[in-house]
């Protein structure tokens, strides 16, 4: 589907793009998502009849716009968020020179790399609802679209919505890039980790790290580790810590909160021990889904790390 010529022949009719190859219908969702009688009551709604001056972008694009919706996507939702964090990748996923504003038609486009190419996918904006409630990831700011639209296109490329539940989030971080990834296992970590934490955290890679939990996704434990579930790596450095040195890792839940209780948490008692300048600029001490872990705890509670760069 050509964008350009098929915006540009809405603009033209005065019609608002309404996708034959991805409608507004359950086949769309995948028979097996919800029960049939929820499938039945989906309804699809337009931004623009959600909000009075709905936008694509606002304020630039960030990690805490998103906040995981009913659909089990965390895996794709972990590596949008590190998508967000390197500019350089973000402009090949979100084209320019759309929106809601000038030339809006309904319809919008991302590109994904698919078999050693970006693949252009066209969408339209209507988007999925239950019960009043986003079926799909929803916008912290309640008129920013570009996360919903964003995952309604990769649904398209993988089929359905269904196709999202679940999937391996080493795939997810290849399609935004056209990368070269790399996993390790945790249980049984390079002993060199710490560095190469912080060399892919300087070479502006993504990442991304999960918990094992097969049989109890989505379990949240006590110390507010959710198990079977994946997450974002968002930044590794090592800072001085009492009369030495520390690394710690920070990394950011999808859900959008959400986080962990242990040491280097948002109000653990650790970051009494940092120097004021070194805390006001590494600790943002809300409910955000991210938060400090040490290390130790990091090869602890998680299982994998997965690191994306466009060059081995």
């Amino acid at each position: 589907q050509d964008f350009s010529r098929l915006r540009a022949q809405c603009l033209s009719q005065g019609l608002l793009f309404e996708d034959a190859t991805f409608p507004a219908h359950v086949s769309s969702i995948g028979p097996n998502l919800l029960p049939e009688d929820k499938l039945r009551q989906i309804q699809w709604k337009r931004p623009t009849e959600l909000q009075r001056n709905p936008y694509l972008v606002v304020d630039g694009v960030s990690r805490f716009d998103i906040m995981q919706g009913e659909i089990g996507d965390c895996w794709m939702l972990a590596a949008l968020g590190s998508l967000t964090l390197q500019k350089q990748f973000l402009e090949n996923v979100l084209p320019k020179g759309q929106g809601f504003q000038d030339d809006y038609a309904g319809i919008f486009h991302f590109r994904f790399w698919q078999c050693g190419d970006w693949v252009d996918v066209v969408i339209d904006d209507r988007l999925p609802f239950l019960n009043g409630r986003y079926l799909s990831v929803h916008p912290r700011t309640s008129n920013e679209f570009w996360p919903s639209l964003l995952e309604k296109a990769y649904a398209k490329l993988r089929g359905s919505y269904q196709n999202l539940h679940g999937g391996y989030l080493s795939d997810a971080l290849i399609d935004f890039t056209g990368g070269v990834q790399v996993q390790f296992s945790l249980k049984d970590p390079p002993s060199d980790l710490e560095e190469i934490l912080k060399a892919a955290d300087r070479s502006q890679c993504l990442m991304g790290c999960s918990t094992s939990g097969q049989l109890k996704r989505n379990i949240m434990l006590k110390n507010g580790i959710v198990q079977g579930h994946a997450y974002t790596v968002t930044g590794a450095v090592k800072i001085r810590y009492k009369n030495g040195w520390k690394h710690i890792i920070r990394i950011w839940n999808p859900w959008g909160h959400g986080e962990w209780k242990g040491p280097w948490s948002d109000g653990s008692s650790q970051w009494d021990h940092v120097e004021p300048k070194y805390r006001e600029t590494l600790l943002r001490n809300k409910d955000d889904g991210e938060f400090w872990m040490s290390c130790e705890n990091f090869r602890e509670q998680f299982s994998w790390l997965y690191i994306c760069n466009s060059t081995p």
